[in-house]
């Protein structure tokens, strides 16, 4: 994530057109409200999530929140919404225009090819249900949700701060077009490369937290969000709601469209490396009992390489029963071969100049032996180009004995 966008920028063609999708939120307060209950009633039985208290979800308040993702996304809102009339104005409209030209070109090159190869390939993981962890993930709900549509949870981590929403009605119109300019600019890298440039997005998401633009991928996968929350982890390690002292960290309760069972999504801002886990030993405590079913990293600046983030390293590979990466997520040499089966799709040469260091012999290797290895018709991670980009699944064997 640290390398320089001209790297990346020869032979991209600026994206044009984009499909405009209407996520409708007409979900029925009961209905939710039953199912809630129901998920509440199922997460006091999980250890890594405490009790919480019964919320019934207000039907307005998930309108406002749907509504006000569906227009920082550039998506048509509810008639009846208060957001309405602005989006008539010039500059959300221009708005609009961007999203319109750049979600058309991710998605026919990316997104559709990405879903596809994940009912072919992740079925499994998918029909199970299984949570999704994503260590270094900043805000990319979009590739996560596209990989793994069917988790009821996701957990991120990064280093950016959460920060909030404004309501945008009572915004006046320069600080409104000011909020859609940040919007746009963070994510021109993820809308052309696949994933987010650590320099900039330091930058960027320093100004406006990770909120907006998780807001952003709710709306423009077509999930409608019932409720936000402040939480945090407390020093037993706890997720409770967010008091001075905790790990900050934000609470997304959705629902995809078509549906009526909410699902959660967390994010929390913390340090991953050996001395911020030192630091905030809590996290750790909460990585260990958290139900690693699936771990999912991507474009990780291979931060995982080194002794500065061994203890993170050394977690997953304890926790985890499915592990998806590319490249940049932990080395092919810490994976014990009689612990792990390993399956490699794509290609892999080496990594992009930047992280030339970081180059694996061993894998090159593998590409070059294995004949069977499957190519991958998208591009994802540091490597976006067709045929360019390579992934790994890693599912521990004590599973995989256990299957027909």
């Amino acid at each position: 994530m640290e390398s320089n966008k001209l790297l990346f920028a020869l032979g991209i063609s600026v994206l044009v057109f984009l499909q405009s999708c209407n996520l409708t939120s007409t979900h029925n307060k009961q209905t939710i409200a039953k199912t809630n209950n129901q998920q509440q009633a199922s997460l006091k039985s999980t250890p890594q999530t405490p009790p919480e208290p019964k919320v019934e979800f207000e039907q307005a308040k998930s309108d406002k929140l749907t509504n006000t993702a569906k227009f920082l996304a550039g998506m048509e809102v509810d008639s009846n919404s208060n957001l309405a009339v602005l989006q008539k104005k010039s500059n959300w409209q221009n708005h609009r225009r961007f999203f319109e030209n750049a979600w058309s070109k991710l998605e026919t090159q990316h997104l559709a090819k990405l879903r596809q190869w994940s009912q072919q390939e992740l079925k499994q993981i998918n029909t199970a249900f299984l949570p999704v962890f994503y260590p270094f993930s900043g805000p990319d709900f979009l590739y996560t949700y596209s990989l793994f549509p069917q988790a009821k949870e996701y957990v991120f981590m990064g280093l950016e701060p959460v920060m909030n929403v404004p309501d945008l009605v009572t915004l006046s119109e320069n600080q409104r077009d000011l909020k859609l300019q940040e919007i746009r600019s963070s994510l021109q890298d993820i809308l052309q490369f696949s994933f987010f440039i650590t320099k900039e997005m330091k930058v960027d998401l320093q100004k406006q937290g990770v909120l907006p633009i998780l807001y952003v991928f709710m709306a423009r996968t077509q999930n409608s969000i019932l409720d936000v929350q402040d939480v945090g982890i407390d020093k037993d390690a706890k997720i409770q709601q967010f008091q001075k002292g905790m790990i900050p960290g934000v609470k997304i309760i959705f629902v995809p469209k078509g549906e009526s069972q909410p699902r959660n999504l967390y994010y929390f801002s913390t340090d991953a490396s050996n001395s911020g886990l030192k630091q905030r030993p809590e996290f750790s405590q909460f990585i260990s009992q958290l139900d690693l079913r699936v771990t999912y990293l991507k474009a990780a600046s291979y931060l995982m390489y080194g002794e500065d983030f061994s203890d993170i390293r050394t977690l997953i590979l304890a926790k985890t029963t499915y592990l998806l990466q590319d490249d940049s997520g932990i080395p092919l040499k810490f994976f014990d071969r009689s612990r792990w089966n390993l399956k490699f799709y794509g290609s892999y040469i080496r990594p992009i100049p930047v992280f030339n260091h970081d180059y694996q012999p061993e894998l090159r290797q593998i590409y070059v032996t294995d004949k069977t290895i499957k190519p991958l018709n998208f591009g994802i991670g540091y490597k976006f180009g067709v045929n360019e980009s390579n992934l790994m699944l890693a599912e521990t064997k004590k599973l995989s004995a256990t299957k027909p």
